[in-house]
């Protein structure tokens, strides 16, 4: 990671104010790191997608059990109960948002919705529900698989127009 020029002194230093610097005060000039939004912030490269974390693929396993438990008792009612867990695969590897230049894709288990910027007026995070784009229009559109630690990466996506709350806190300290 290369340091920004922009915290440097505009003189250069001479050698009798090299000497007076302490050790402490040296290291702390050259550990001067960048915070993880404005380090992703520059390596994010459009489009960025949102997905269900690779955690979620341990339910797959869990629901075959419960399938093999149904399947054992009468295989002729159950059978069909192995298709579950297929389908429970297909739906986790498909539903994310997908962050673009023009705006939001969201993509849930029946269909996909396209949202522009200028629509967008903030996002509502419920307690226990989703996370919902409200429009300009009072509409509201569901995103999949954002989270509220997904903030900063997404204010860095959408380059500054979905605001990060993290950032008050940053820059308050």
């Amino acid at each position: 990671m290369t340091r920004s020029s922009s915290g440097a002194r505009s003189s250069t230093p001479s050698s009798s104010d090299s000497a007076r610097s302490t050790p402490a005060e040296s290291t702390k000039a050259e550990s001067t790191t960048a915070t993880p939004s404005e380090a992703t912030s520059d390596a994010l490269e459009l489009p960025q997608e949102f997905k269900l974390s690779k955690l979620a693929y341990f339910a797959v396993p869990a629901t075959l059990l419960v399938v093999l438990i149904l399947a054992g008792t009468n295989l002729a009612w159950f059978g069909w109960t192995f298709a579950v867990p297929v389908l429970l695969a297909v739906w986790i590897w498909r539903i994310k948002t997908v962050v673009t230049e023009d705006g939001l894709r969201a993509v849930g288990t029946f269909g996909s919705r396209e949202v522009e910027w200028p629509d967008i007026e903030g996002l509502q995070f419920s307690r226990w529900g989703p996370v919902r784009a409200v429009l300009t229009d009072g509409d509201r559109v569901r995103l999949p698989a954002i989270t509220f630690q997904d903030m900063p990466r997404l204010s860095a996506a959408s380059a500054g127009r979905i605001p990060d709350p993290f950032a008050a806190a940053r820059d308050a300290r």
